[in-house]
């Protein structure tokens, strides 16, 4: 099946269980109570973009709840993202859909990410796209009252920005012993409402490797910069692996 092919499928399953989260339309997203203390609207506001970097768990646990409440997600350009490893963070995975190779073209990014915008109410990108698909995409996420989550790369007119700015593991006896979860640290910073920088701990379970389908440990993390191409385009690249 093509990629375009495929991402249609997507966009009509979500589109076929829209009613599921219709209650949800009039009002912020759910999310988990660490997080909505330093979300300046309690949740994930609809037709918003909140930019993720630092942590995939911390990605996935933002959109935890909403799925468990009727909500769909698609994740975009994380091919090292397994379904294992989101439904240890609590999210449903039955509603949600992994892209995790969108394409190379950049036209082709972001034609994936607008069509599932139109049938999902969260959708992740992690894939490069350049400064002017990048606003054209959160314009249509407002237009389509959905949540944009850009994951690990700097996003022009981001109203949230959330990041992962440290990782204490635990579990760890004296020297030995397995890890069995772990803290973070969540900085939360934007414009608007979210102007005052807000900190919060969230607290996270252990993901073990299983076959190679789970969240890898946490590496430092990643950063991602707006850099030229060779016809001059500025596009979003990464620098370093992101953490898990």
């Amino acid at each position: 099946m093509s990629s375009r092919s495929a991402t249609a499928t997507l966009v009509a399953l979500g589109v076929g269980a829209a009613g599921e989260s219709a209650t949800a339309s009039a009002r912020a997203l759910p999310v988990r109570g660490e997080l909505a203390e330093i979300l300046p609207w309690g949740g994930l506001r609809r037709g918003s973009t909140v930019s993720v970097r630092g942590s995939t768990s911390l990605l996935l646990t933002l959109v935890a709840e909403a799925t468990a409440e009727g909500c769909w997600a698609a994740v975009v350009g994380l091919p090292r993202c397994g379904a294992l490893a989101a439904a240890e963070l609590g999210v449903a995975v039955h509603r949600l859909a992994l892209v995790p190779r969108p394409g190379r073209d950049q036209g082709e990014v972001e034609r994936t990410v607008a069509a599932l915008l139109d049938g999902f109410d969260l959708v992740s990108v992690a894939a490069p796209v350049a400064p002017a698909a990048a606003r054209k995409l959160s314009a249509r996420a407002r237009h389509r009252k959905a949540v944009l989550l850009p994951f690990g790369i700097g996003w022009p007119g981001a109203d949230v920005e959330l990041r992962a700015a440290f990782s204490r593991w635990t579990g760890l006896g004296e020297g030995h012993g397995l890890l069995t979860g772990r803290t973070v640290t969540v900085r939360a910073s934007g414009r608007g409402a979210a102007a005052r920088e807000r900190t919060a701990v969230l607290s996270l379970p252990g993901v073990p490797a299983r076959g190679g389908a789970s969240l890898p440990a946490p590496d430092p993390a990643r950063e991602q910069s707006w850099r030229p191409t060779a016809t001059g385009e500025r596009v979003l690249q990464p620098v370093s692996a992101e953490a898990g």
